[in-house]
């Protein structure tokens, strides 16, 4: 079958798309190349031995859209694509509604017009928002989420919601995964952010590397152990693994079914630096920054559906994550 990968050049896309390949999926991987570089599909391609068309397009754009479904019968569908960092989300809540909801209103437009109803979706543990206990699970409201980032990733889920209800041949997994982290064991795929990060792990590594002078830790005086902000990390390529898991789910099961993908347990900032410092052997300078809008003190997963429903558990640790940015780091300083 063939699957077509939106967003498929980014971070969590290419490892996607890499696992995709190596267990015998066709692909077909449209990005708009808004923040990933266009030499990911050929380094994915590089991995993989597999080669596959590549779309630089925009899922704002229908009729491009639309001529993606035109010729390769895509199956299924693995959507990554849209806009990301929940403090830029808090100043631009218009461009990250329109980016995400939009595009992906057009996209399932296209998906029904081709007849491909499986639809896996990247969706965020944002979605349950301040108020809910941790560690988070899929029987939780998700009625508002602590940023315009994680409203849209509420909203998309009710549509796909209402899109299964509406017609019981549509099958939609909203994956809700925690804070990816980590790199491709070859050190040629990894977080390559353009511009400043806004995520952990690739502003420590460039720290590592003297591309930045320090990191910002945004806020030490959290009601964590040790002040700083407490994630759930789990590794990328275990993620990516996932997303397969998913993909054969909604072969065999209709309607919506949102499952979170986490390593189960938290790690604070401070602790992810001193794994890092491990791993690379080297010291990581910082400052102490304003908390950031948005920001929760601590939030992991209840990923015990994942491991019922579709066989998948989370199997890499901080250490290997650390050590395989590290190597990503090295072989990329300035990113990809």
């Amino acid at each position: 079958m063939a699957v077509l990968v939106t967003g498929g050049a980014g971070y969590i896309g290419s490892h996607t798309c890499v696992e995709l390949l190596n267990a015998g999926f066709d692909i077909v991987m449209l990005d708009n190349f808004s923040n990933a570089s266009p030499d990911v599909p050929r380094r994915v391609k590089e991995l993989t031995g597999r080669d596959f068309p590549v779309y630089a397009a925009d899922l704002l754009h229908a009729p491009g859209v639309n001529r993606v479904f035109g010729g390769h019968g895509i199956e299924a569908v693995i959507h990554f694509a849209g806009l990301k960092a929940v403090g830029e989300s808090v100043y631009k809540p218009l461009e990250y509604y329109h980016n995400n909801v939009t595009g992906t209103l057009i996209l399932l437009d296209a998906m029904r017009a081709a007849g491909c109803r499986r639809i896996v979706f990247s969706s965020s543990a944002t979605v349950y928002g301040a108020d809910n206990p941790i560690p988070y699970d899929e029987t939780m409201p998700v009625s508002a989420a602590a940023s315009p980032y994680g409203n849209t990733k509420v909203v998309i889920e009710g549509i796909l919601r209402d899109l299964c209800d509406a017609d019981d041949g549509w099958s939609a997994v909203p994956l809700r995964y925690f804070n990816p982290i980590g790199a491709h064991g070859s050190g040629m795929l990894g977080d390559s952010p353009r511009g400043i990060p806004n995520n952990l792990l690739p502003y420590i590594a460039q720290v590592a590397v003297g591309v930045r002078e320090h990191l910002n830790v945004f806020g030490n005086d959290y009601p964590t152990p040790d002040g700083t902000c407490i994630r759930d990390y789990l590794h990328v390529t275990d993620l990516a693994l996932g997303h397969l898991a998913a993909l054969s789910y909604t072969a065999g099961h209709a309607g919506i079914t949102p499952v979170n993908l986490g390593a189960g347990r938290g790690h604070s900032v401070f602790e992810v630096v001193a794994a890092f410092e491990r791993a690379a052997g080297v010291k990581i300078p910082y400052k102490i920054a304003p908390r950031r809008t948005g920001d929760l003190p601590a939030f992991y997963a209840d990923a015990s559906k994942a491991e019922r429903l579709l066989g998948w558990k989370a199997g890499r640790g901080i250490a290997e994550m650390c050590a395989d940015s590290w190597n990503f780091i090295k072989n990329n300083p300035r990113g990809i």
